[in-house]
C-alpha cells in the first residue's frame, strides 16, 4: 500500500509530532502518537499485503491469495529482503498446485532471499524435496528431506516427512 521508505518517513513525522505534544504537556496525545507510529514501523517489517495473502492462504483461497499478491507492484523495490522471500514462498505454494517447474523456481528463490521462521524453511525444503522426487532426482530429494527434518523442531511436518521417505524407498 505504502512504499517501505514512506512508512518510515510517516513514522518519523508522527514521532516528531509526539515529542512536540510531550513538550506542550499533552502526555496522552504523545503516548497515542507513539503507539500509532509503532503501527507504521511494524508494517515496515511485515508488509500488509503479504499478511493479508497469508490469511487467504490459511483458508485455502488461492484466488484471494493471488489477488493480494498481485497488488504488490515491483516486489524487488517495494519489499525488504525477507518479505521478498515470503512473496516467492507464497507464489511457490500456489504454483505447486499446477506447475512444478515454476514452483521449484519460486521455492529456491524464497530460500535464497531468506525466510524468518524455521518451519517455513522446512516447508519450502520439503516441497522442493517432493518436486525433486517427482522429477526422479532421488539424491537431491534425500538431502532436502534430511534438511527439512532437522529444521522441523516441533515435529509439525513429521507425518509428511515419513510419508515422503516411504515413497522414496519405492523409487
Amino acid at each position: 500500500m505504502f512504499n517501505k521508505n514512506l512508512k518510515l518517513v510517516i513514522a518519523a513525522l508522527i514521532i516528531g509530532y509526539a515529542v512536540y505534544q510531550f513538550i506542550e504537556g499533552n502526555i496522552g496525545n504523545g503516548i497515542f502518537l507513539i503507539l500509532l507510529s509503532l503501527v507504521f514501523i511494524f508494517l515496515y517489517f511485515r508488509n500488509e499485503m503479504i499478511l493479508l495473502a497469508f490469511l487467504r492462504m490459511r483458508k485455502q483461497d488461492f484466488k484471494g491469495t493471488a489477488k493480494w499478491l498481485s497488488k504488490i507492484k515491483n516486489p524487488e523495490t517495494a519489499l525488504i529482503r525477507k518479505q521478498q522471500g515470503y512473496y516467492n514462498y507464497l507464489h511457490g505454494i500456489m504454483a505447486s498446485q499446477t506447475n512444478l517447474t515454476q514452483a521449484e523456481k519460486y521455492f529456491k528463490k524464497a530460500l535464497k532471499l531468506g525466510l524468518s521462521m524455521s518451519y517455513d524453511i522446512a516447508m519450502a525444503k520439503l516441497s522442493l524435496a517432493g518436486i525433486a522426487m517427482q522429477k526422479r532426482r532421488k539424491r537431491e530429494a534425500t538431502i532436502l528431506l534430511n534438511e527439512a527434518k532437522k529444521l522441523d523442531k516441533q515435529n509439525m511436518l513429521a507425518d509428511q516427512i515419513k510419508m515422503m521417505q516411504q515413497q522414496m524407498k519405492k523409487i
